[in-house]
This record gives C-alpha cells, sequence and structure tokens, in this order.
C-alpha cells in the first residue's frame, strides 16, 4: 500500500495576485513578501517561498462537508506557482523539515485518528494510518501554526 500527497490548484489563486492590496485586505488576505527561508511553505508548490518572493495570506477552507469538523486555516501561495505533481509515497522537503499534525478522517469526514510527528516520519506515519481500511484521507497540518499544510490519499 502506498499513499499521494495532494498540493492545491493554483488555479484558485492566480487571479490574487491582480488584486490590489486594498482589494486583498477587504478579503481578509495579505499580499507578504518572504524574508526568511523556511518559514513561508506554498501550498501549491509545496516548496517554501525564497527570500523576496510575493505570496498570498489567505484563509483556506480544507475541511468541507456536513461534520463537527469543517474547518479553515491560513495558508501561503507563492506568486507564479504550478501545482506540485508529486509520486505517489513522496514526501515533499517542506513537509519533511517540519513538525506535523496528521489527522486521518472517514468518508463521513469524522475524525479516526491523530498524531503530531516530526515531519521526517511522515511517510512513514502515512503508511500506518491508511492500513486501517476506515480512513480516507490524511490531513496535514503544521503543528506549530496550526496551517493546513497537504492533504493525502490512499493509493
Amino acid at each position: 500500500m502506498t499513499f499521494q500527497i495532494h498540493a492545491l490548484s493554483e488555479a484558485a489563486f492566480a487571479p490574487l495576485f491582480g488584486l490590489t492590496d486594498a482589494e486583498l485586505t477587504e478579503k481578509g488576505m495579505r499580499r507578504v513578501t518572504a524574508d526568511a527561508n523556511p518559514g513561508f511553505p506554498c501550498r501549491v508548490s509545496l516548496e517554501d517561498a525564497q527570500v523576496g518572493e510575493d505570496l498570498i495570506l489567505c484563509n483556506y477552507r480544507h475541511l468541507d462537508g456536513h461534520t463537527p469538523y469543517a474547518a479553515s486555516h491560513a495558508i501561503y501561495v507563492r506568486q507564479g506557482a504550478t501545482r506540485a505533481n508529486l509520486r505517489p509515497g513522496e514526501v515533499p522537503e517542506v513537509l519533511a523539515r517540519r513538525l506535523l499534525s496528521v489527522r486521518g478522517f472517514d468518508s463521513d469526514r469524522m475524525m479516526v485518528e491523530a498524531d503530531v510527528i516530526d515531519g521526517r516520519h511522515l511517510a512513514a506515519k502515512l503508511e500506518a494510518m491508511f492500513s486501517n481500511a476506515a480512513i480516507d484521507v490524511v490531513q496535514v497540518h503544521n503543528a506549530k501554526q496550526g496551517c493546513f499544510a497537504a492533504s493525502a490519499t490512499r493509493v
């Protein structure tokens, strides 16, 4: 068994870069410039932004559905980012270098299992979680800031 980590599509975020700072603020978003690396993890490219790169900081609804666990949180998206195309079983460095919260949900989006792990152990943890047939999707979050990082499904 293996897993597939999924990045977000750039299509929903690309138009945001054409908005003014005032328009972004009206939508509860901010334009930021990376001033450190690591520190600004893009959810589309699944890479940390380089110092000087522009990003949009926005709220993203990462768990929809009729569930008590429905949730959203802040994410960064780099200007001009293209969606990461990871191989099954591949863990990008942006996840491997962070303390992560992993949360497994069933098809009704009810939480079945959760843990906090060193990102270097993400592959093994995902394999173990997907050995539970009840788990449909695993959401990965940065444990310290709580922001959504990526989702994973069984392959």
